[in-house]
């Protein structure tokens, strides 16, 4: 359980919020993302903190592989996840049954540095919001 965490720890979707406060709840299952930002920032710390299942359990349904936990576990190994800047959202509030978040995610895979560019797309299966797919572009870093 990640609630022996400790209390004051920022959260890594980087809200400036406790972990406890932000993206923790729904990570837990205690209480479902409220908007599609709020879901995109939760999976952002899931990936960072290598939450397969909730990954898993917040893509939408026909979306998902046999194969996502293999892919996904290896994925979580393999990258740090160092920063997330919401760029837009579009709909995806708590009235809404869809919505679109862009943003950049940056990280280091393979001691390089680089920039994930995403426009997500999200909805509501069964009242609660998914992932559904996205635009994606993976933009190299510069090193100073």
């Amino acid at each position: 359980m990640l609630h022996d965490q400790d209390l004051n720890r920022k959260c890594p979707c980087g809200s400036s919020k406790p972990f406890s406060f932000c993206c923790e709840p729904a990570i837990e299952g205690y209480k479902s993302a409220s908007t599609a930002e709020a879901l995109m920032r939760s999976r952002y710390t899931a990936f960072a903190m290598g939450m397969v299942d909730y990954l898993i359990n917040t893509t939408a349904s026909s979306h998902r592989n046999p194969d996502d936990a293999e892919i996904l576990a290896e994925q979580v190994l393999a990258t740090t996840w160092t920063g997330l800047e919401i760029i837009s959202t579009q709909a995806g509030q708590t009235d809404d049954e869809e919505g679109v978040v862009e943003f950049i995610a940056s990280f280091e895979a393979a001691d390089e540095a680089a920039q994930l560019h995403e426009t997500s797309n999200f909805r509501r299966e069964q009242g609660q919001w998914v992932y559904v797919d996205g635009e994606v572009e993976i933009r190299p870093q510069s090193t100073p």
